[in-house]
């Protein structure tokens, strides 16, 4: 395997463990949120709509990765490294999701651009998962334990 089917499959893997940690992080308040509060008054109707959001934002960011993960695997299929990502463009033009390119990204600014998707994943978990825990705070505030 040469360096740069090493670094795409690197990539590859990389983003598809983010993408489904990331992925069952958002799910998991949407879950736990009723049963902790006790199904009274989790959440105020805004808040309950700034969750949703954000938990949408952040699985469709996964669904993303997840599709920008097989493309590294498609790419490091081939034995060089223009093969493998003119394979890339090949697909995603006939995806008709990226018109075709004379000059095709190299391979590091394509990793480049997928870690800029990581990194608005992460923002916007941490956004939603502060909206879950304030209002679990907003929640419990006055209750009776128990």
């Amino acid at each position: 395997m040469t360096q740069w089917q090493a670094a795409a499959s690197a990539a590859a893997r990389n983003l598809g463990r983010n993408s489904i940690f990331c992925g069952l992080t958002a799910l998991l308040p949407l879950i736990a949120g009723p049963v902790t509060v006790g199904y009274r008054g989790f959440a105020p109707t805004l808040g309950w709509l700034l969750m949703l959001v954000f938990c949408g934002i952040v699985l469709a960011l996964a669904v993303h990765l997840l599709f920008d993960a097989l493309l590294f695997r498609l790419a490091s299929s081939h034995e060089t490294e223009a093969a493998g990502l003119a394979a890339v463009g090949d697909l995603l033009f006939r995806m008709q999701l990226r018109k075709p390119d004379r000059t095709q990204p190299g391979l590091e600014k394509r990793i480049a651009g997928s870690r800029r998707i990581v990194w608005q994943q992460r923002l916007a978990l941490a956004i939603y998962l502060l909206i879950f825990a304030i209002l679990q705070l907003n929640a419990s505030a006055g209750q009776p334990p128990g």
